[in-house]
């Protein structure tokens, strides 16, 4: 099977690609922009047939007389700007919405499968809760990340006039796991907290600024690579699903009981400190998130989703603890 893997050099794009290479899938094609950036560090121990920058492979779909991609059965969509922060706005609009749909209507052309990742950014503040059979037209992302996603989400819905043969958005909570050690700030708090505890013993966390929740108790649905890449290998493997499904777990955990699982993975008394949360976030802060997952559920998927402390616990042990960052 020939499988085009964009964002590949990535986060969840690189663990993706040690999941086909542990099925034994090794014709892949490496979408990304590495640069000078220590991504390359996720490429180097996965088996793959070319690397591709990212502008080159927008030349290469609109070249009929291409063979590069000969053969190509499916794309699995995982590049993106995924800065909450970002405010060039025509920036996420070129990477996040135009790229999209530049290869939707490449993959509708060959007949192919399409699977992309959207994002519950989507889903906004949640006052309309994070359910993936809702009318996408009534949510109201909270920054341009979440709105760029969004744009897609409904272009599929309103304009879309060809389909690939089979297409799936994923709507990924917060993901967090190994290969994601080039992120900076937005890698997750189990990768912060893990460097605050070696480095100082303890962890921070922000306060809260939502009079409904305690400082610590901010809670989110927080889901494990390895979970994210079973259920992507799930939609390859099963092509009659097509449709927008969450990825997350179903369940909330506080930022306090995800400290208190990294402290314990290590085998240490939790030493937690709260700090002000920054101006540019306070407005714009999610104070819940949880995945209902019913819907994937019912295409079939019954694969075990881990729990926050064996998430936590794998990552810690068997990757940021023995330096082995790169899954």
């Amino acid at each position: 099977m020939s499988i085009i893997v964009t964002g590949g050099a990535g986060f969840i794009g690189s663990c993706v690609v040690r999941t086909l290479n542990d099925e034994g899938i090794d014709d892949i094609i490496i979408v990304d922009h590495v640069g000078s950036s220590d991504k390359w560090l996720n490429l180097r121990n996965k088996r793959y047939r070319e690397y591709i920058h990212k502008e080159r492979f927008l030349q290469l779909l609109s070249e009929p007389s291409c063979r590069t991609l000969d053969g190509v059965e499916a794309v699995i969509h995982m590049g993106a700007q995924s800065s909450t922060t970002e405010r060039d706005f025509d920036y996420l609009w070129r990477n996040n919405f135009d790229y999209t749909r530049t290869l939707w209507n490449y993959c509708a052309k060959k007949q192919i499968q399409l699977i992309y990742a959207s994002s519950a950014a989507t889903y906004g503040d949640g006052s309309l809760g994070f359910d993936d059979r809702c009318d996408i037209d009534t949510l109201r992302p909270l920054n341009g990340y979440g709105y760029s996603k969004q744009l897609f989400d409904l272009w599929v819905k309103h304009q879309a006039k060809e389909f690939p043969s089979q297409y799936v958005g994923l709507k990924f909570f917060n993901v967090y796991g190994p290969n994601e050690y080039f992120k900076g700030s937005m890698a997750s708090m189990v990768f912060h907290g893990f460097n605050q505890i070696r480095k100082r013993g303890s962890i921070r966390l922000f306060k809260s600024c939502h009079p409904g929740y305690a400082d610590g108790e901010q809670l989110r649905d927080f889901v494990y690579v390895k979970d994210v890449c079973a259920v992507i290998l799930w939609f390859l493997e099963h092509k009659q699903a097509s449709g927008l499904f969450n990825v997350g777990t179903g369940h909330v955990a506080s930022f306090r009981e995800l400290a208190e699982a990294s402290f314990r993975a290590l085998g240490l008394e939790p030493r937690i400190e709260y700090i002000d949360m920054p101006e540019q976030l306070k407005e714009k802060y999610q104070y819940y998130t949880c995945a209902k997952m019913d819907k994937l559920r019912e295409t079939g998927y019954n694969r075990d989703i881990l729990s926050i402390e064996e998430g936590v616990r794998d990552y810690i042990q068997n990757h940021l603890n023995h330096n082995h960052q790169v899954y």
